[in-house]
């Protein structure tokens, strides 16, 4: 299709009043706070933003949002999850509806498909839509996986145009890669904030980062750098970022995200019930963390 998921892409916190409503004008400030800090695109609505807990309502305005206030300045992915095949193509017929660049699927979850009814599902929605989409692997959560042959399929649909990978298994991104590099149209971004130097490395195009929402620029320049052929800025960035993304095994994800926002004084407010905030001693100790990456 010509379309290049590229660089560092922060899956957008959905910033949240004390009474659970979206808070909007936030929503806008962490917008220019993500882009002012050198991100490469913006993808509203993914596990990091809570998708599962709004109406459609809600989630027309989240994207309308996001995509008015990037005012073009990169790319806007939304994420277009759901348990069955008919509702992500409702969603992704919002996306289309709103003007976003690319939507990310998540394979749906509680169910277990097999292989064969992934790559069914995945194409019906591909052909329900002109935009580019991006397969989303989060093995850990929806304990349903993607394997390699599948994606390697799935690549040859037109405008199937990427897989993200969450697994946190470098073994299987590379079989991503290795599987697909001849097919030019297909790229390969790694959904865990601790290996993308490494997938990098191997070939992907760029990375979904959680942590890019807390920590932009040390993300960014993981995959700048690495543009720039420097190596070793671009190891020492993931270095850098590393300890953030450990510390968020603390409490119920994304807590860590807001609460490291929150400690940086953006009001992004809590996650919505059942997650619960951070302890005290989990505060503190985010907060060293924050303390030695120098961002509070």
């Amino acid at each position: 299709m010509g379309f290049v998921p590229r660089g560092i892409i922060p899956p957008i916190i959905t910033p949240l009043t004390d009474d659970g409503e979206v808070n909007y004008p936030v929503l806008r400030q962490m917008v220019n706070h993500l882009i002012d800090n050198g991100v490469h695109g913006l993808f509203p609505l993914g596990t990091t933003g809570e998708f599962y807990a709004f109406d459609d309502d809600t989630y027309r305005k989240i994207l309308e949002t996001v995509k008015d206030e990037t005012r073009g300045r990169v790319p806007v992915y939304g994420g277009a999850n759901h348990i069955t095949t008919r509702g992500v193509i409702r969603l992704v017929k919002i996306c289309e509806e709103v003007g976003v660049d690319a939507v990310s699927v998540l394979t749906p979850m509680f169910v277990s498909q097999t292989q064969d009814e992934l790559y069914a599902y995945y194409k019906e929605i591909a052909e329900s839509t002109s935009l580019p989409i991006i397969l989303y692997n989060n093995k850990p959560k929806t304990n349903v996986t993607i394997t390699p042959a599948t994606v390697a399929k799935l690549a040859e649909i037109d405008n199937i145009v990427a897989v993200k990978d969450s697994t946190g298994d470098m073994t299987n991104a590379a079989e991503y890669i290795r599987l697909t590099r001849d097919n030019d149209n297909f790229h390969v971004l790694m959904g865990r904030d601790t290996l993308i130097h490494a997938a990098l490395c191997y070939g992907a195009t760029g990375a979904i980062a959680s942590c890019a929402n807390v920590a932009p620029r040390i993300a960014a320049d993981i995959y700048d750098k690495f543009m720039e052929g420097d190596l070793k800025g671009s190891l020492d960035a993931q270095f850098e970022l590393a300890p953030l993304r450990i510390a968020c095994g603390m409490g119920t994800f994304p807590a860590v995200i807001k609460e490291g926002l929150v400690q940086q004084g953006i009001p992004v407010g809590k996650c919505l019930a059942p997650i619960g905030e951070l302890t005290p001693e989990e505060k503190e100790k985010l907060h060293q963390v924050l303390v030695d990456m120098k961002l509070v």
